[in-house]
């Protein structure tokens, strides 16, 4: 995976406007507070290389879904206070990401001064990756880095048309750790490369099944996704959820790896539930024997210990999806169980996307993990062996 960019520590920065453009998209709870500050920590090394080389950092992030209105519960300025105290610094917010007002901020800035612009996605010109709003974005900056790793996968105004406007541009650090990653695990991994793919969907992750029959040793395939294999199979699987026109993916996928001769596993049993309720009546079945009118909702305690040994031997391990309804306390141990193994295994582990991060966090296990990607759908395109219109335009 040569990515062919430049990064922030290969740059001059010393008295340049810098346009950063960060993951800041925090969840905030109903008063407005930040509930999780993971994703303003991860770029700190970044801030901190530019203001060490005496640079003007300046850095733009979206909050949420606005829909290109301005709406102020989504506003940055949570995050500009926390931000503020993490770098022990005063941290204005402009009042647009663009404009005469935020543009005179702009320019009044120092060596070693921090701003950051308001949503990016108050105006519906970001996700239209509109040329004129990148160039507006691009015009006060002689330098452009992208630290937003999460966002590579979306060709937005804020990371690829704006790109063409300024003459410097790379990667941050947060970017050049997620890439080596990546590039460490599928272009020269230590083998055997065992991916655990879980999750809801198999039509959200039939180009990553396919690509991981091509590079991965085991592919262990667990959660909701794989009551959908069983049905293609033939077994009943009861009421559980299952995608009916994504089963001849599911056929697909198991005749590629036995032709690529890929060890490829299956729960064995499964935590079935009467309702999908956190109080429902429960019981350990194999996963030919789930009740007509139940629903799988867990892998069961077998499925643990076969994964696990599957494990066992791993060098290196990708995992994407949780094994059941983890939300829920009654279906939350396949998954808890599955990320103790993992982080106590001996692999370079990579774990990605949303919901398997907030698992790790749970459990209590994150600092066992060799890493954790910021990114959910940049991760599954990455995996997919996908460009990613971010990262090409760095290029």
């Amino acid at each position: 995976m040569d990515t062919g960019i430049r990064y922030i520590d290969d740059i001059d920065c010393k008295g340049k406007r810098i346009l950063m453009r960060v993951d800041f998209n925090v969840p905030l709870d109903e008063g407005g507070n930040i509930t999780d500050d993971t994703r303003i920590r991860s770029v700190l090394p970044t801030i901190n290389c530019a203001l060490d080389q005496g640079a003007m950092v300046v850095l733009a992030s979206h909050l949420g879904r606005p829909k290109g209105k301005i709406v102020p519960e989504m506003s940055l300025a949570p995050v500009a206070k926390r931000l503020g105290r993490l770098i022990e610094k005063s941290v204005p917010l402009a009042p647009d990401c663009v404009g005469e007002e935020t543009k005179k901020m702009i320019s009044d800035m120092l060596p070693g001064h921090v701003l950051l612009l308001e949503n990016l996605r108050f105006h519906p010109e970001e996700e239209e990756n509109d040329e004129e709003f990148g160039k507006q974005l691009a015009e006060p900056f002689d330098i452009y880095v992208n630290d937003a790793f999460a966002t590579a996968h979306r060709a937005h105004a804020s990371n690829v048309a704006v790109t063409k406007n300024v003459k410097i541009h790379c990667a941050g650090l947060l970017m050049k750790k997620e890439l080596t990653y990546f590039k460490n695990a599928m272009d020269r991994p230590a083998r055997p490369l065992v991916a655990i793919i879980g999750g809801k969907k198999v039509s959200d992750k039939i180009g990553i099944l396919k690509s991981l029959c091509d590079n991965v040793d085991k592919l262990i395939i667990g959660g909701a996704m794989s009551v959908t294999f069983f049905k293609a199979l033939g077994y009943e699987i009861g009421n559980s959820y299952a995608e009916d026109d994504a089963m001849e993916t599911c056929l697909e996928v198991i005749d590629l790896a036995r032709e690529k001769n890929l060890k490829f596993y299956l729960p064995i049993d499964f935590v079935a539930a009467e309702e999908f309720s956190a109080s429902a009546e429960t019981k350990v079945v194999p996963y030919q024997e789930i009740p007509t009118t139940w629903l799988a909702l867990d892998i069961g305690p077998a499925t643990v210990t076969l994964f696990s040994e599957v494990l066992h031997n791993a060098k290196t391990i990708i995992w994407n999806g949780p094994m059941g309804v983890f939300e829920m306390d009654a279906f939350s141990r396949g998954t808890f169980d599955m990320v103790k193994h993992v982080a106590n295994s001996y692999a370079l582990t990579i774990v990605g996307g949303g919901d398997t991060d907030v698992a790790v966090h749970r459990a209590g296990e994150f600092a066992k993990m060799s890493y954790i990607s910021t990114g959910g759908g940049a991760f599954l395109e990455i995996l997919e062996g996908k460009e990613l219109p971010g990262i090409t335009a760095l290029k």
